[in-house]
């Protein structure tokens, strides 16, 4: 009898726990204040032998995704890959553990002007004579939400070359230079 008593405890747990995670994966991304998510940020890191670091800010602008960021410690009128990666891992220190390009309707990869693309798909950065390089692009796919397509806990992933555009599956764009974890960021707007 005390053995059907803990099946019938442990059972009751399980379902409660599923329960609660069900809830969890359907609930739209919020602030500590209860907010829906608007903005989010990521820090880029370099990976293992690299110096390259930057910031990448994320804004919702209607149906688009507005990405701006500031890269440096790149070679001087060098091209490099940007994309957004499935996990939000960089602790591989070539930050494999990022995982492939963010691709949540398993489109082929391209160019984020021109569908179709991966959601991940950010196109190229160029820097400037001092190394350093600015981004501000705006892309359709990916999102802040809480959806398929959200890039909260995701990773941004700078590569060592330039992206094709074209050659499956990550445009022949190389080793992994830079990499940051994309989580959720205040809002320009709110106080606090």
């Amino acid at each position: 009898m005390l053995h059907m008593n803990i099946r019938i405890a442990v059972s009751t747990l399980a379902i409660g726990a599923t329960a609660v995670l069900l809830y969890a994966a359907d609930q739209k991304p919020a602030s500590p204040t209860g907010n829906q998510v608007k903005r989010a940020a990521a820090q880029l890191a370099p990976t293992a032998g690299q110096k390259v670091k930057g910031s990448v800010a994320f804004t919702k602008e209607g149906g688009k995704l507005h990405v701006v960021g500031d890269v440096v410690g790149l070679e001087p009128g060098s091209k490099h890959g940007f994309h957004i990666h499935e996990f939000g891992d960089c602790s591989a220190p070539d930050a494999s553990t990022a995982g492939d390009h963010f691709a949540p309707k398993a489109e082929p990869h391209g160019s984020p002007t021109t569908p179709p693309h991966h959601a991940g798909d950010l196109g190229n950065v160029e820097a400037d004579t001092t190394g350093s390089a600015h981004v501000d692009v705006r892309v359709s796919g990916p999102t802040i939400g809480a959806d398929n397509a959200s890039i909260l806990g995701r990773s941004v992933v700078l590569h060592e070359k330039v992206d094709d555009l074209k050659t499956q599956p990550s445009g022949n764009s190389g080793a992994r230079i830079a990499c940051g974890v994309i989580g959720a960021a205040k809002d320009a707007g709110s106080g606090g």
